[in-house]
């Protein structure tokens, strides 16, 4: 609400003096929109009464008044879990709305899958706001519900190439990504006296007397205590005693002391329900009818206290409710906070909505309070793990110590940390409760429920020990189904993985015998990583296919297994079919990321992965972050971008200091390794190679497998023949293992052809790799045999060094394409030099790949994300990853401004 209108003013524009400055960097922002310059976002910050609102809500007339669409919604405090309330209070109001009720319905309904809803939010917004200016206003975002602080944070840079101008007023900075949009923070700092001085003259005129300077300095600056002082001022005339009375400093309490009692008993109990309550609930409270209120509302209203919107009353400003609140006694605001909760779950509300209340008023001991609380963690848990865990915390803090529910509502509460990835507090939580030494099943249940937690924490050592203690006292067939499951594992990680299969076998015939479907996706999850770890290919996908069948959130596993057994062409069909909302979205990229590198396709392996971290920061769980930089490092290192890849190292020691995980360990020495390497220091790699075998051969790894041939060429530069032989041998046994899959047999052949320096076997290599899918495989032998054959003549060698240049360069692989080609015109000068392999640029449209020129002319033809993801067949947010290339290569702001590149460009030569 504006600030409280003087009664005999006539400023046209309450509120906004001493505002001009803001209220011209606001007017920029509307019109670089307008006028075609991207996406930007404003921030209004300030203290309670300092002019948020009123300077949104001009904002919003000026957008208005130049065509745009505009949504203006608003925050409430005591509604601030409702998912997606306070960004749906703006998009369904609009005139006309950016959301249909429709829309907003099918929305809701798959509002646990956070990523999904804000794409489909973001397409949505994309559609209408398409040739159509759109501002999105939302004040008091300070009590954004969690879901629509996510899509804040989330959606102004998935929508950063639309004319999408935010506008968030709260009272500190939200916090939100600085990647999206170029983003204007407007501080709202004390009025000046000057402002001050014209704002007493619109109220009281020209002749303002001194007595009234003095008092406004009270104010503090604050433009809303400042007109309510004006206004009692006003009121009861310019003269007065000496000390001014109470209502001419404070203003609102003044009012309330005028008041009837009945009507400021009303006023109180509205405060308890929130700015915006509803008469049916305040009265429900009073103990009164509706109807017997009406005396009392009437009052409230023509003391300018609140208004009524036609749906719920509304006090003028939060400031006002506040006052009103502080009024009341603690003791009384416990109580009625109490019995506003009841009142809601009576009337049929969620517990959700109770929550607020229940936060403000339960006391240990309340059963129902922990009750409601756990219901509301339950119905949250899927789209904010983070909020689902404090609430489960504080239901478990209610309840007395040993108490049954008091376990019930520990392992929910472990739950919730567990999804939140809050792993240490889960922890801690569990160990707590097993303290208090609970009956024999309870220990057992409390013990699987850990087991997520303690997998998530790498602690694979205390995750064998504390299954096996339960499953030693556990009596339910389906807790010692999951426990046993939780065993294999675990189990998975060790050396014995002939005993991890058939405790993962035993957990899966437990589990279908016990009908629990928990037990049945860890077994089956255990069995997929045993036979991956074990270089079982067609085994892991066996597993894994079953398990996506019976969980279709494993899909993204079952397509990294089918890679693994170079089963491409099913893979990229299992991609295709992942549907518009798949429940890992980030996972999904991970593995169509695996996939395009196996197909040399790398500048989309580049794109995909780059994706995947964002979806994880977006989601605020990083878990697959340092596999994902491992191979962006070895990407730039393709390139010849060293400073790249150094980049990428960086980032996994970060990752690696900040959360250490033993099953990251090889992965980081490999990149340690390759990046020494390529600088020179062959020992110093050599050592990192030797560090990701301690605890396992380095094929056990197998995000490694498919690079021993890197690993083998390090150990023979660095002088270390054992090294080189012991790489060779694992990889011919995973080619044993694997007879059917062309890859494992092509790598044993070429790494062993190294070690032997046996042309032979390489030329073995690239025939057998010719009839598998990887051509960056394919390539490196063809290199390496071509690098062989160089003594025995230059005609023997040219075709095979020729197909490897060739290779890299259609790849992309810029550097290892320039090695290659250097070999050549050692060979051959008969065969003419060749040009090096042209490094792309960083800008213009020769820096596009080939996926973003298409993206770019997509957007450039009027396509949304949406349609040109579905032209091209990859993810909306694959779109988005390249679009946001583009712009930067291009140094574009606005799709406006993309469709005046693209066409005297396209055409151009790559």
């Amino acid at each position: 609400m504006t600030a409280a209108e003087p009664r005999s003013t006539g400023l046209s524009r309450p509120g906004l003096r001493g505002r001009e400055a803001e209220l011209e960097r606001l007017r920029t922002l509307v019109e670089a929109v307008r006028d075609g310059e991207g996406g930007a976002m404003a921030l209004l910050l300030g203290e309670p009464g300092i002019g948020k609102t009123v300077l949104l809500e001009e904002t919003v007339a000026l957008a208005r008044a130049q065509g745009f669409v505009v949504s203006q919604g608003h925050a409430e405090e005591l509604h601030e879990l409702a998912p997606l309330a306070s960004l749906a209070s703006g998009l369904l109001h609009g005139d006309p709305p950016l959301l249909s009720g429709e829309d907003f319905a099918h929305l809701a309904g798959h509002h646990d899958q956070r990523i999904w809803l804000v794409e489909r939010l973001a397409q949505l917004i994309e559609e209408r706001s398409a040739g159509t200016p759109t501002l999105i206003a939302i004040d008091d975002v300070q009590w954004a519900d969690p879901l629509s602080r996510f899509a804040l944070n989330v959606l102004p840079a998935r929508l950063f190439t639309s004319p999408v101008l935010w506008l968030l007023a709260g009272r500190e900075d939200p916090d939100l990504r600085r990647d999206g949009p170029c983003l204007t923070t407007v501080p709202l700092r004390p009025l000046t006296d000057a402002a001050l001085a014209e704002l007493a003259r619109d109220a009281l005129g020209d002749d303002v007397p001194p007595k009234v300077t003095e008092l406004l300095d009270g104010s503090g600056g604050n433009p809303f205590l400042a007109t309510e002082l004006l206004t009692g001022i006003a009121a009861s005339g310019t003269e007065g005693p000496e000390q001014p009375p109470e209502r001419l400093v404070l203003g609102v309490r003044g009012r309330l002391a005028a008041l009837r009692p009945g009507t400021l008993e009303f006023l109180r109990v509205g405060s308890v329900l929130g700015r915006a309550f509803r008469l049916g609930d305040a009265a429900a409270l009073c103990g009164r009818p509706a109807t017997a209120l009406i005396t009392e509302l009437d009052e409230a209203i023509a003391a300018g206290l609140v208004d009524d919107d036609g749906e719920r009353l509304v006090f003028r400003h939060d400031l006002l409710r506040q006052a009103v609140y502080a009024d009341l006694a603690p003791s009384a605001r416990r109580a009625l906070h109490r019995e506003a909760a009841r009142r809601l779950v009576a009337v049929g509300r969620t517990p959700v909505d109770a929550v607020p209340h229940l936060l403000k008023s339960a006391e240990p001991g309340d059963h129902e309070a922990a009750r409601l609380l756990g219901r509301a963690a339950t119905d949250v848990l899927s789209v904010m793990p983070d909020l689902a865990a404090d609430l489960a915390l504080r239901a478990l803090e209610l309840l007395p110590p040993h108490e049954p529910t008091a376990f019930v509502a520990g392992e929910r509460a472990i739950t919730a940390l567990t999804r939140a990835g809050r792993y240490t507090r889960a922890r801690e939580t569990g160990d707590a409760l097993l303290a208090r030494r609970p009956p024999l099943d309870v220990f057992a249940r409390l013990q699987s429920v850990l087991g997520d937690t303690l997998w998530h924490l790498d602690d694979v050592h205390e995750l064998t020990r504390r299954t096996t203690a339960g499953l030693a006292v556990v009596t339910d067939p389906a807790i010692s189904a999951r426990l046993t499951a939780r065993q294999a594992l675990a189990r998975s990680r060790g050396r014995d993985l002939d005993a991890a299969r058939s405790t993962g076998e035993r957990a899966l015939a437990e589990a279908e015998r016990a009908d629990d479907r928990e037990a049945r996706v860890v077994a089956l999850w255990g069995l997929g990583e045993i036979a991956l770890n074990a270089g079982e290919c067609a085994a892991a996908v066996a597993h894994h296919t079953a398990l996506s069948a019976f969980d279709a959130a494993f899909l993204p596993e079952e397509v990294v297994a089918r890679v693994h057994l170079d089963d491409f062409a099913m893979a990229r069909q299992l991609l295709g079919t992942a549907g518009d909302a798949p429940l890992r979205p980030a996972m999904l990229m991970w593995a169509q990321g695996t996939l395009h590198l196996g197909l040399g396709r790398l500048d989309d392996a580049e794109a995909d992965f780059v994706t995947a971290e964002r979806l994880e920061a977006d989601l605020g769980v990083p878990g697959n972050l340092v596999n994902i930089r491992v191979n962006r490092g070895r990407l730039a290192l393709l390139r010849g971008d060293r400073d790249a890849a150094r980049h990428h190292l960086e980032a996994v020691r970060a990752a690696l200091a900040e959360r250490p995980n033993t099953g990251n360990h090889a992965a980081h020495q490999y990149l340690e390794a390759v990046i020494a390497d390529a600088a020179g220091h062959h020992a110093a790699a050599a050592e990192h190679l030797r560090s990701a075998q301690r605890d396992h051969p380095f094929v056990r790894w197998r995000i490694l497998r498919t690079r021993c041939v890197d690993a083998v060429r390090i150990a023979l530069r660095a002088g270390d023949r054992a090294l080189a032989d012991d790489l060779a041998a694992q990889a011919a046994t995973h080619a044993a293992r694997n007879p059917a899959v062309p890859t494992a047999q092509g790598i044993a052949a070429h790494t062993a052809g190294l070690v032997g320096a046996d042309t032979a076997l390489l030329e073995r290599a690239v025939r057998v790799l010719r009839t598998g899918p990887r051509p960056l495989h394919l390539a490196a032998a063809s290199a390496d045999l071509g690098r062989a054959l160089l003594p025995t003549g230059t005609a023997a060698a040219i075709p095979a060094l020729s197909t490897a240049y060739e290779q890299f360069v259609q790849m992309g692989a810029g550097f290892e394409a320039d090695r290659v080609r250097a070999d050549l015109d050692r060979a051959a000068t008969r065969s003419g030099r060749r040009a090096a392999a042209r490094p792309r640029p960083s800008q213009g449209w020769e820096a596009l790949t080939a996926s973003e020129r298409k993206v770019a002319r997509l957007i450039a033809d009027g396509h949304t994300n949406r349609s040109a993801a579905a032209a091209l067949v990859v993810s909306p947010h694959t779109v988005n990853t390249h679009l946001a290339s583009v712009f930067r290569k291009l140094s574009v702001t606005s799709r406006v401004q993309l469709t005046r590149r693209v066409p005297a460009q396209a055409d151009a030569p790559s």
